[in-house]
């Protein structure tokens, strides 16, 4: 359900107030298709960045870390003004395209290359990724968007909607964490060093959560903004939090 929206104090609506999903907006959202579209490209571009491995000071991570987290500030700020439900469809259709990608990668790298076309080894080493790497980046998405979204959702009723950025921290803390850690798990177990994974999960989840943390602000800035505009500071009481519900 809809609850008005407060800007200093957002608190949740009277008990006697309906409770539930709210029918479509007849006059529809402003933002939430330029939200939805920022989002899906954040996650493409990451993962065709996390083929090549970069090391910043101490720090070892794939390059697809530095423009990921973004994908969880996005993700938290659908699930805190939209609702639970239209995240969900969001990071359905962002595991769509991430599907559709590698697939039609897979296909184009299967096919001959032209005979003067000297590219075909620099493709496969870029975007020919192995069905492990694919495998391993879906299921670290969907176990970590879904964590995140679940998490800042039963957190915002648990808290009568106060504490925006205990909330937006500690999802992606959670989410965050199922994400590096089934990623590099699934993707190099067996096939890189036991050191060098511990340090490249590590290093992930610093990263990421401390982006994360520094980013607050903006994230607050752009919630409370958005609620504004939009007139939607949604609610999930009454939600169905399974990732395959259709509603």
């Amino acid at each position: 359900m809809s609850a008005p929206m407060e800007t200093s104090n957002p608190a949740a609506p009277a008990p006697s107030e309906p409770r539930g999903p709210r029918p479509p907006r007849a006059e529809g959202y402003h933002y939430l298709q330029y939200v939805m579209a920022v989002f899906v490209a954040v996650l493409i571009i990451s993962n065709v960045a996390s083929a090549k491995f970069v090391r910043l000071g101490p720090f070892s991570f794939d390059g697809g870390t530095i423009l990921f987290p973004i994908s969880y500030i996005f993700g938290d700020i659908l699930t805190e003004v939209y609702g639970y439900a239209r995240s969900r469809r969001v990071i359905w259709t962002g595991f769509a395209c991430t599907a559709l990608m590698a697939v039609t990668l897979a296909i184009v790298g299967a096919l001959p290359p032209a005979e003067r076309w000297q590219g075909q080894a620099a493709y496969m080493s870029i975007l020919g990724q192995t069905p492990r790497i694919v495998l391993a980046s879906l299921v670290a998405y969907f176990s970590g968007e879904f964590s995140n979204s679940y998490v800042l959702a039963r957190m915002k009723v648990l808290t009568q909607g106060r504490w925006l950025w205990a909330r937006t921290i500690f999802s992606t803390v959670v989410g965050e964490g199922a994400d590096s850690l089934l990623f590099v798990l699934i993707a190099f177990y067996g096939a890189q060093p036991p050191d060098l994974l511990r340090a490249v999960i590590i290093s992930n989840y610093v990263f990421k959560v401390s982006l994360e943390a520094l980013a607050t602000p903006i994230t607050y800035a752009l919630i409370n903004r958005l609620k504004r505009i939009e007139r939607e500071d949604y609610y999930d009481y009454d939600t169905n939090f399974s990732p395959f519900h259709a509603g």
